[in-house]
Order: structure tokens, then sequence, then C-alpha cells
């Protein structure tokens, strides 16, 4: 990511937020990609070893706990919007020019581009300098920006942190504008606890008492099969998962990756059934037709079942869920834009736990237990908790940091906000 090499939009997303593509044909490689890395993973790991709450729990690093749906996140929105029109009146900020990554110890003219950039934008302190050499303090400058921008903050200008640099103030401002808009609409009571999925920064926020409780980071879902913007409420949580295929990955997934190998589903424990309830063999099925979208597709809970230990459920339309994945080692990724719409939760265990924080019986160890034993367990929850999927891709904090994020589904309506499809 911090080369310079061109890419297109496909390219850089597989680059970025996908592991262990199976070489194949390139039909088949894009129906393997979305399900054969969930079912062909060796471990889904334990309870006890994914369970990190320092991962999760509010963090130095997030410097806030107000809520990004919350009347507080508006009013600071506002500012910032005020601060970008000053900004944006003043002639905006200057487009950084690099031809190689920066980082500390370059000495390069469009390191002085660097510096002026984050000047005007507020990332470095205007009594910095104009040298052309990368020293620590623009490594710092340049770390704050990307954390801000939701990067991997490792200091060196790739082409995607280039691609963000280089966004005019006036876009910026204008993406400011379109969130506000957002925010307002979502700034109203949502309950006293409640969960928030924010797509374009593909993150959760467990919010108690207008605070937040917890921070996940998620997998959501590709550009050509997008998560949902949606309100429900979560009712149900299942422990050990059976994983019903929906007909989207039946049609585009399943149905391909049989044609190419017939054992394909018995080797990953997934049964058929027909409307009847009746388990029908894989040899029974014709392949080479689309038959099979009319049949359940039911994978057994184990160790690699695509939801592996937790299923968080919630009524909508759309068919999705919250979920946890044998996958762990994609949240490490900075793009993470890799699911089939359902959202995947890294530490699922904690969310858990806040979620049944009502539902007498069932405490961390009780749930480590039932995990273990590998028995498929329903647990109904007493209270309801709100759930809101949204897209808010910029919103600032109480600290004056203004935060953006890839319009990755283009809801923002200016190209240049889509920086996985720019940064070339």
């Amino acid at each position: 990511m911090n080369g310079f090499k061109s890419t297109t939009r496909r390219g850089f997303l597989r680059a970025s937020g996908a592991a262990g593509a199976l070489a194949a044909t390139a039909g088949a490689a894009a129906a393997q990609s979305s399900i054969m890395e969930i079912l062909q993973s060796s471990e889904r790991g334990n309870w006890d070893d994914q369970f990190d709450a320092a991962g999760t729990r509010v963090s130095r690093v997030a410097n806030t706990r107000v809520p990004i749906l919350s009347q507080e996140t508006a009013f600071h929105v506002e500012g910032a919007i005020g601060d970008y029109q000053r900004i944006v009146a003043a002639g905006g900020w200057p487009r950084v020019n690099a031809t190689k990554a920066l980082k500390v110890g370059v000495q390069d003219n469009s390191v002085r581009e660097l510096r002026r950039r984050l000047i005007v934008s507020g990332d470095l302190p205007r009594n910095a300098g104009d040298s052309a050499t990368f020293d620590t303090f623009l490594d710092g400058a340049l770390k704050r920006f990307q954390a801000r921008h939701g990067m991997t903050a490792d200091g060196v200008v790739g082409n995607y942190t280039l691609a963000a640099l280089n966004v005019s103030a006036p876009v910026r401002l204008g993406q400011l504008e379109t969130n506000l808009v957002r925010l307002r609409s979502m700034s109203g009571y949502l309950g006293d606890r409640y969960v928030m999925v924010n797509i374009p920064a593909a993150s959760i926020e467990a919010v108690e008492n207008d605070r937040v409780a917890l921070r996940h980071k998620a997998i959501v879902g590709k550009t050509d099969r997008q998560t949902p913007i949606l309100s429900s409420r979560i009712h149900e949580v299942i422990l050990n998962p059976y994983w019903t295929a929906p007909k989207s990955i039946i049609r585009k997934d399943i149905i391909p990756l049989m044609r190419q190998d017939p054992t394909y589903l018995t080797r990953n424990k997934i049964r058929l059934f027909d409307g009847q309830g009746n388990e029908v063999p894989p040899e029974a099925v014709n392949w080479s037709t689309e038959e099979a979208v009319e049949l359940r597709f039911r994978q057994d809970p184990g160790l690699i079942n695509a939801m592996s230990s937790t299923k968080i459920n919630f009524h909508n339309p759309h068919a999705v869920y919250m979920h946890d994945t044998p996958q762990q080692s994609l949240f490490g990724k900075f793009m993470r834009f890799e699911s089939s719409g359902c959202v995947r939760v890294h530490n699922i265990q904690e969310l858990t736990l806040w979620l049944l924080e009502s539902t007498p019986g069932w405490d961390r160890r009780q749930l480590e237990q039932v995990v273990e034993l590998g028995v498929n367990t329903e647990i109904p929850i007493e209270v309801q908790v709100p759930v809101y999927f949204v897209y808010i891709s910029a919103w600032a904090s109480e600290d004056r940091l203004v935060h953006f994020r890839d319009d990755i589904y283009n809801r923002d309506g200016v190209d240049a906000l889509q920086l996985s499809s720019t940064a070339l």
C-alpha cells in the first residue's frame, strides 16, 4: 500500500483487505473469494484466546467516549464546517506531488509540500519550518493525519495516503456538510443502550447512557454485496450456530465451486435439505443448473463454520446479521470490506457479554463452557438492544479532530472521495 504502482478499484480492495485467495481461473476466483477463505480457515480459535478486552475497551487512541450518533458529535461537525469554510476561503491546501514513498530521512521538494499541506489542516504546527527533510516532527504529524483518516499510522506517504492528502479542501467541506445531515437525522434518542455499525469506518460502537462502552473493528460488505443501512433490535445470541447460506452465496459462490469440486460440501460439513426438511445428497443435484438454489444449505457448528462461535440476530428484511469469523487475521487489514453483506465482529465475545448483561445466567464462564462444548445454543436477550447500521464517512470529536473515511459505496456523490478507486 505504500508503493506507487497503478491499481484498479477491485485490485486495490483485494490487495488491502483479502487474505489467501485461492489460485484459479478469473471466474472461479471471483466465486471463491467470498466464501472459500472462511470455510477453509483451519480453526476458529477458542473463546479464551479470542477474548481481548484491552483491544476493544475505549482506549487513549480513541480519545473520546462520545458516540458518533450524538448531538455532541453533530455540534462538533458544525464547528469543523466553520473551520473548513475558513480554510477554503483562504485558498485551501496545496497538492503533494510525491513520486516516491515519503518517510523519515527522505529529502525531496515534495516534503515541503507535505509540510504545508499538514500545517493548513492543523496536523502540523505553523512554526514547523519549511525543510525539505522528512524529520520526526513531520512523522508525528503524518501519523496524526493517517489516524484520523482511519489508516494504519505508519508515517509513510504511499499511494493511499497520498490520495487522501490530495482530496481538496472544498470536497472535504462538502463531505462534512453531507454527513452533518445524516448525523442530525440520527442524533435523537436512540436508546439507553444501543449498538451502532458505521459502514464506511468498518467499526462498531456499543453505547450505554450516552457514552461509548465498547469499540470493535468490523468487516462489512464488498462494493458488490453492500451492507445495508437499517435499524432493528437485537433479540437473540446463538452460540455454536448453524450457518445457512443465503441464495446469493449459493448462486454466486457454492454452485460454481461444486462444478469444480463435487466433494466441496461434504468436506465443509454443509448439508442440503429440501422444502420438507428431507436431507438431499449432493450427488443427487444437477450442478450444471441452478436447481440447488431452491434447497437449504446448512453448515454444522464446528471449527470451519463460517460464523465460528457466535451469531447475533435482529429482524430485518435484508437477512443480514452480525457474527464471529474464523478469519481473525482480516481484522488487522486497513480496508475491511470483505463480507457478503453481514457484519463480522472482532472480539465478538466481549460484545456478547455486554448484550447479555441483563439476561440472567449468562456470564463469561458460562459462555465459555457452552462454546467449548460446541452445542448449538439459542439465547433470547432479556432486554432487546437497538442496533443501527449507518453510513457516516466524516465526523468530528471534542478534541477538534476531524475524521474522514473512504466513501466506499459512493454515497457522498463525489468520485474523489472513493479513495480505493483513485489511489493510483
